[in-house]
């Protein structure tokens, strides 16, 4: 297990380190004994870190390729113009040396997790909610609609009673007035 940290800066024609917030790095290791297979290809800022695992050994090729966004012209591509100071420690060493310097950064990440564990516990708490308010709600309607087909055939029953005793009335009415 390999693991770097670097830090490039941009230097002047006096020499002197100019902090530009806009520099990029770009980060490649490459196996040479593999027929050049690249293991790491990362962009980054002026600060970053990089790891890769070698399973053979062998000779490896690390390459830094600083760039600018939007600087030095339309012609240049980003490159940088003028010269960069590039600061590069290696870790070279097993994996548990290595990631017990990473311990604070692990701790973060496993309290994100069981932050994020409880949100989701959360959301499926108020989900099975949801799901029992729209059960009560659909009981709810279902019951309202069956009254509303019951109250709606009682008051058919009646209209069709209230027809045939006016019609009978009727034709009583007509028949003792000889009208028929």
């Amino acid at each position: 297990m390999v693991a770097g940290h670097y830090k490039a800066e941009q230097v002047d024609s006096n020499k002197a380190a100019i902090n530009n917030p806009d520099l990029k790095i770009q980060v490649t290791v490459d196996e040479v004994f593999d027929n050049d297979h690249r293991v790491v290809n990362t962009k980054g800022g002026a600060t970053g870190k990089f790891t890769f695992s070698a399973a053979d050994s062998g000779e490896h090729k690390i390459c830094f390729l600083p760039s600018i966004p939007g600087g030095g012209g339309w012609l240049s591509g980003g490159q940088v113009s003028g010269a960069i100071r590039l600061t590069l420690d290696l870790a070279i060493g097993e994996t548990s040396q290595i990631e017990s310097t990473d311990k604070s950064k692990i701790s973060e990440i496993v309290q994100k997790v069981k932050d994020l564990n409880g949100r989701l516990h959360d959301i499926r708490r108020e989900q099975v909610f949801q799901r029992e308010r729209e059960a009560e709600f659909r009981d709810q309607s279902e019951s309202t609609n069956a009254r509303v087909v019951r109250w709606s055939l009682l008051q058919l029953v009646v209209l069709g009673v209230t027809c045939a005793w006016q019609l009978s009335h009727l034709r009583a009415f007509f028949i003792k007035q000889k009208l028929t």
